[in-house]
């Protein structure tokens, strides 16, 4: 075992129970496989690759850890194959994107096998703004060119941060959005842009955003019209992006916007099956936040260019509870914009 492995098996020694501990080499010998609800390339899969090379270490028995990619419906595929169908053992490990949490409270998956609320979760990697951008050679380079000019803006499915967040932006913010939905996902719109189809998309991670394409940024190549959500981004402050909330004033539409994003609590969920045993949910959650508070995980995702703000499992569950429990009136104009 090397010295990352070593110190990290110290720390979670110490915050094992008995219990706990009697189970843990229950692990060894095993496989966890890691189920990302998006393509490869994309930025869930990019996290989930990067805890993968440091969770071995981090449980007792040191299990071997593998990604596997399940795309499909914004990740509630990859959810509800976690929740229902995949073994309950704690070898299976869910790396969804948070729309897919918060899509059943918006009846945009009516059809979805699984219950945000009851998801066992090991916590979050980031904690993120989220982006509307257009391309260089669009007119729309301001939020408020938007307010009195057309622009086409491309969307993946139902559900998918791209479309939520561009409807949600036109709605609350009043702007002149033609969405062009049917997009695979970011790499797609990505390409979009370039070839001049769409103006340009929203709710695109900043991270995600500039590992994907870090010279658009660097050369002047992209618009940033606004950010949304996550705790204040020194980065785009310092770029002099402006808050979505800049262009919302009406106090029932930013409790909207509010309540749409504040998935961004949680914007790279790990989650487990309700039925996990709790010893197992323990131990992985231990072996998660070891993880996130590891220095050398840190800077391999900035290396990555991947911004790595954690949030706690009882963060997510209390950010996920208190959405589902707004008010039946707010959720109601939530669904009236998302489902437009």
């Amino acid at each position: 075992m090397n010295r990352f492995g070593q110190s990290l098996f110290l720390i979670m020694s110490l915050g094992l129970s008995s219990h706990q501990a009697r189970s843990a080499d229950w692990y060894a010998g095993k496989t966890v496989t890691i189920i990302v609800g998006s393509d490869v390339g994309g930025g869930y899969d990019a996290y989930a690759r990067l805890i993968a090379r440091y969770l071995p270490a981090a449980i007792p028995g040191h299990p071997n850890v593998v990604v596997q990619n399940m795309p499909g419906a914004g990740s509630a595929t990859a959810a509800g194959y976690v929740y229902k169908i995949a073994p309950k053992d704690g070898t299976v490990i869910a790396a969804i994107s948070p729309d897919a949490l918060v899509a059943p409270l918006f009846d945009q998956h009516p059809i979805a096998t699984y219950d945000p609320t009851k998801f066992a979760y090991l916590g979050s990697a980031d904690n993120g703004a989220r982006l509307c951008v257009t391309y260089e050679a669009s007119k729309i380079k301001t939020a408020n060119d938007a307010k009195y000019l057309s622009a086409i803006i491309g969307a993946a499915g139902t559900g998918s941060s791209s479309s939520d967040y561009a409807l949600l932006h036109k709605a609350t913010a009043e702007l002149k959005f033609n969405i062009v939905a049917g997009y695979k996902g970011t790499a797609d719109l990505l390409l979009a842009m370039e070839r001049g189809e769409i103006d340009g998309f929203c709710g695109v991670d900043w991270s995600s955003f500039k590992s994907a394409r870090p010279n658009w940024v660097r050369d002047g190549k992209v618009h940033l019209l606004f950010s949304v959500g996550g705790q204040s981004n020194s980065e785009l402050a310092a770029l002099g992006v402006p808050s979505a909330y800049d262009f919302v004033p009406d106090p029932e539409n930013r409790a909207i916007v509010e309540l749409i994003t504040a998935q961004q609590v949680f914007s790279r969920p790990f989650a487990l099956s309700p039925s996990v045993p709790e010893d197992k949910v323990e131990i992985l959650r231990a072996a998660f936040d070891a993880v996130m508070k590891s220095a050398d995980v840190i800077a391999d995702a900035n290396k990555s260019g991947l911004s790595f703000a954690p949030t706690s499992a009882a963060d997510i569950q209390e950010s996920i509870l208190k959405a589902y429990g707004s008010s039946p009136v707010l959720i109601d104009r939530a669904k009236k914009i998302l489902n437009h």
